[in-house]
């Protein structure tokens, strides 16, 4: 026949089994108890168990948070077989009496609770791989937390690119979200569970506890239990990749000590935030993908609208044939071509480089284009609407932005005027020569004290204006060696002799060939007037 017995669970889902083979047996924290327990709600010497004429006796000794019997408290109790029995307020301390030949093994130490958590647990897996939202995952993470736990109140907070934990939401019990964007407790605990990827469950009856976290224990809370949320990829990684990526934190508190003790609530709450990692991380990704492909979407309607109020790319006029083309870099550029035939039957012709990329360059483009549409109409003359543009730049105060800019008036008698405004100086092809256009002035947008010069040229028929930007003359190979202007003018005067809508898709191929493959780094843009003809 067995020997009358209590099998206990230990932290880790290890079981002890403890013959009630002494007269008394003691239960407490004192290391001279004949069953040492080291839960904070255990008294030094919470109880014992005396062998009697009437049975197995056990007797609480005062003991601070109590002795429970099959969930009722007791002070004194003739054990039967199979009760169970707790000290404290928590499950962590649980045990059960066993006599005769019942097996250990038949009989679980898990109260309904238990079970509860466990079908509310599963439950909430089942929910968090829907596939919804952030804001939504985030929020029944949390909910779902407080219902296996029983805690008060709890918080995530997810870590951004800096590794720095940010709030994202707070939740009470019945589902009530928190106001504000803080939660009103210590950082100390969620910070450190954050950078050593250990849960910490705390009860501030232990004075050592207490003592450590007294801004926490000035708020009335008891009890803390924060878990980390730790996503883990399951596929191979480099051996300098542990594999695991921790992205936030699952924090839960109670005004009630002994609430969030029980292994059970841990081990449930920690699967939880394992597969809450996997969910939240997952809605975080759609998210991101959702938020880029609208910001896709709406780069390609900026792009069309920037590539409405260019001109044509090719036109014949009375007098000049003229082809234009930009290639950004990205989905929309900073650079732009444009040429309007004014009141006096000449037209203008500018080419403008904006400082910097993408979005806050082409803004920037469309602003000096609309300037520059404005003040040709004037018929001022190059210099003059140059420096109109470059005050109007100065004072808008745009913070490290500026433009490089050519504008040029070509009249019917083949009269040009230009004013070049820190731009890489065009190519004017005359018959056996080729000249560069200097003459001008400093970049706009720096000092708007600045003074520009104009140059006037004759054209004979056949000359052709090439204007361009420094994304073509600086396009690199993949060995980092620029196109050059050497290679521009050899390739211009290669196709000297064609169209200017041919001319410019020769520079233009002649620069992604020599680029081989190379990321293209800078917006390429290209103008060629054609004067009469040859």
């Amino acid at each position: 026949m067995n020997n009358p017995r209590l099998v206990m669970s230990r932290p880790g889902g290890n079981t002890e089994r403890i013959e009630l083979d002494q007269e008394i047996t003691t239960l407490g924290r004192r290391s001279e108890c004949t069953v040492r327990l080291s839960g904070t709600d255990v008294s030094r010497d919470h109880a014992d168990i005396t062998s009697e004429a009437r049975g197995f006796v056990l007797r609480d000794k005062g003991s601070r948070f109590g002795t429970f019997v099959n969930g009722q408290q007791v002070t004194e109790h003739v054990l039967a077989n199979k009760d169970q029995i707790r000290l404290g307020q928590s499950s962590e301390c649980e045990m059960v009496f066993l006599v005769g030949g019942a097996s250990s093994g038949t009989v679980s130490v898990a109260t309904s609770g238990d079970f509860r958590q466990i079908a509310t647990l599963l439950e909430s897996l089942r929910a968090l791989g829907s596939g919804r939202v952030l804001d939504d995952v985030l929020t029944m993470v949390i909910d779902s937390a407080l219902e296996v736990t029983g805690a008060e109140r709890g918080f995530i907070m997810l870590a951004g690119a800096d590794s720095v934990l940010d709030f994202k939401v707070g939740r009470g019990r019945g589902r009530v979200t928190l106001p504000g964007r803080t939660f009103e407790t210590s950082r100390k605990i969620p910070d450190e569970v954050f950078a050593t990827g250990e849960a910490r469950i705390m009860d501030f009856a232990d004075a050592m506890q207490a003592q450590a976290h007294t801004a926490t224990m000035v708020l009335g809370i008891r009890h803390v239990l924060c878990v980390p949320l730790v996503l883990v990829r399951y596929v191979e990684v480099a051996e300098a990749d542990s594999g695991e990526k921790r992205i936030g934190v699952l924090y839960l508190d109670s005004r009630e000590s002994g609430v969030l003790k029980s292994p059970a609530t841990r081990g449930a709450l920690e699967t939880l935030a394992g597969q809450a990692a996997v969910a939240i991380e997952n809605a975080r990704l759609y998210r991101e993908a959702t938020e880029k492909a609208r910001l896709e979407q709406e780069l390609r309607i900026a792009a069309e609208i920037q590539q409405a109020l260019m001109p044509p790319a090719e036109h014949e006029g009375s007098y000049f044939d003229v082809a234009g083309a930009t290639v950004p870099c990205r989905a929309i550029g900073g650079d732009f071509f444009d040429y309007l035939e004014l009141s006096d039957s000449s037209v203008g012709l500018a080419l403008g480089d904006v400082s910097g990329k993408g979005a806050p360059a082409a803004l920037l483009t469309a602003a000096v284009q609309g300037m520059f549409t404005v003040e040709a109409a004037n018929e001022a003359g190059p210099a003059a609407t140059i420096a109109t543009i470059n005050r109007g730049l100065k004072q808008r105060n745009i913070e490290s932005k500026f433009v490089t800019m050519f504008f040029g008036v070509l009249s019917a008698d083949g009269t040009l005027v230009y004013c070049n405004g820190g731009h890489n100086a065009p190519v004017l092809l005359r018959r056996g020569s080729a000249s560069r256009l200097e003459t001008g002035g400093m970049i706009l947008g720096m000092f708007d004290f600045a003074s520009y010069d104009q140059e006037t040229l004759k054209l004979e028929p056949g000359d052709t204006l090439v204007v361009f930007s420094d994304g073509i003359s600086e396009a690199q190979d993949p060995a980092g060696e620029e196109y050059g202007d050497d290679r521009l003018i050899a390739c211009l005067e290669a196709s000297r002799g064609a169209a200017p809508a041919a001319m410019r898709e020769a520079l233009l191929g002649s620069a992604r060939t020599f680029a081989a493959g190379a990321m293209q780094s800078d917006d390429m843009t290209v103008l060629i007037v054609r004067y009469g003809r040859a």
